[in-house]
């Protein structure tokens, strides 16, 4: 018997700023969630799975309109035709209290409680399997829900199916938190879990599986999303398999320059980079942050030139087949060639620069004092440029501190080169 496991599929999540970047795919990337849960389907029915289990999170809100959950109940009717069973608890997002939308799905379709754990009992493949849960009353959940849910059935494969994050995961609230042991104790065979969007085995045999979200949703969700395949033989798993199913696939594409002696060098290096990761997609979209790192002599040609190189590269990723590769953003993280601390003993202009911004970054009164003489220009700054993870943070002095740091490497490559003979 095989059985399917997936959580935080975010269906129609709106994607939210990507309007701000030029030439990026819009429409492609706001339907990977819908076309993720697409191959989702199709992964059950290829594998003639008998029961699909979504661990909370199917929906990212309530929904804009009812064409989410006419989707959903599309795909459902594919595997009731199949015969699959489909069992879903709600996750912090789409909790009771956040959906107030709602359609029948079809009879193959089971929610389990959210007021209280319960379980249902099948026979599916002719293993008779005992699925325990219970969803989200309200989007933050503080207690340990597992607590409450009921000892095994004997002679079944006992399922828990819950939304947690237990005992705490980096980047995810503490919703439903629990102890690995206390699972453990429960004397299920497999824990599906949900909530976590990154793979992880916490456990085996017992299983206890975060399977990771379907599709990734932004630069700092990479790698290859999907679901976990389980085979059982008899009450016993097999084999659990990762199978990817998203539709766009992140990547941070990170390029060391410390042999790079040119721009082009650059180039070079990050055009044999992306070639790797668009092989690896298979077909997919790649939306790359792309990073240049490290101590190297192009650090000059690629400060002063920056506009420059970015669209050489960009020109780069536009070679690939369409729709293949996305560049969401480039970063230029490299520095000069030199000891920084023998430039700031220089007893010319640069050395006294160099000085004065390190007595800047840590006198916190000048600083505090540079905030507030920036205060008029923040207020002039068109809003899209204050929003979002990568705004100009010129509000508080630790915003002003990595600000001040971005206007050295700027200027050091540029000053330093006209005396590096003195």
């Amino acid at each position: 018997m095989k059985f399917v496991h997936a959580a935080d599929l975010h269906i129609d999540s709106p994607l939210r700023g990507l309007e701000r970047y030029e030439g990026a795919p819009v429409e492609l990337i706001r339907a990977a969630t819908r076309r993720a849960f697409e191959h989702l389907v199709d992964l059950c029915l290829e594998e003639e799975a008998e029961l699909l289990l979504l661990a909370g999170d199917l929906y990212d809100g309530d929904w804009k309109d009812y064409s989410t959950g006419l989707f959903f109940c599309q795909q459902m009717a594919r595997l009731r035709e199949a015969g699959t069973l489909v069992v879903w608890i709600r996750g912090n997002h789409d909790a009771a209290s956040r959906l107030t939308q709602h359609l029948r799905p079809p009879e193959n379709v089971i929610e389990l409680s959210h007021a209280r754990a319960h379980t249902i009992e099948r026979d599916l493949g002719g293993v008779s399997v005992a699925i325990h849960g219970q969803g989200f009353p309200k989007a933050k959940v503080t207690e340990d829900l597992s607590e409450r849910y009921p000892a095994p059935i004997a002679g079944a494969f006992n399922i828990g199916l819950l939304h947690t994050a237990l005992d705490g995961r980096e980047g995810h609230d503490a919703y439903a938190p629990c102890r690995v042991e206390s699972l453990l104790n429960k004397g299920y065979d497999y824990w599906a879990l949900g909530h976590v969007h990154q793979r992880e085995e916490v456990h085996r045999e017992p299983w206890i599986v975060f399977p990771g979200n379907l599709q990734g949703r932004h630069a700092r969700e990479t790698g290859k999303k999907g679901a976990s395949l389980v085979t059982l033989r008899g009450t016993r798993v097999a084999e659990v398999q990762h199978r990817a199913l998203d539709e766009v696939r992140w990547a941070h594409v990170t390029f060391d320059a410390r042999d790079a002696a040119s721009v082009d060098d650059v180039l070079d290096g990050l055009r044999e980079r992306l070639n790797a990761e668009v092989a690896d997609a298979e077909g997919r979209l790649v939306a790359a942050r792309v990073s240049v790192v490290g101590e190297s002599r192009a650090h000059a040609g690629l400060s002063v030139n920056r506009e420059r190189f970015e669209h050489e590269l960009r020109l780069a990723a536009e070679d690939y087949a369409r729709d293949a590769a996305w560049l969401e953003k480039i970063q230029i993280r490299t520095r000069p060639v030199g000891d920084p601390l023998l430039l700031r003993e220089r007893a010319d202009s640069l050395g006294a620069l160099l000085r004065t911004l390190d007595g800047l970054r840590q006198d916190d009164a000048e600083l505090t004092t540079l905030v507030e003489e920036l205060g008029e220009l923040r207020r002039r700054l068109p809003r899209e440029l204050l929003d979002g993870p990568d705004a100009a943070r010129i509000s508080d002095a630790a915003g002003v501190r990595s600000l001040l740091d971005d206007i050295e490497g700027l200027l050091l490559p540029l000053l330093a080169e006209e005396g590096t003979e003195r």
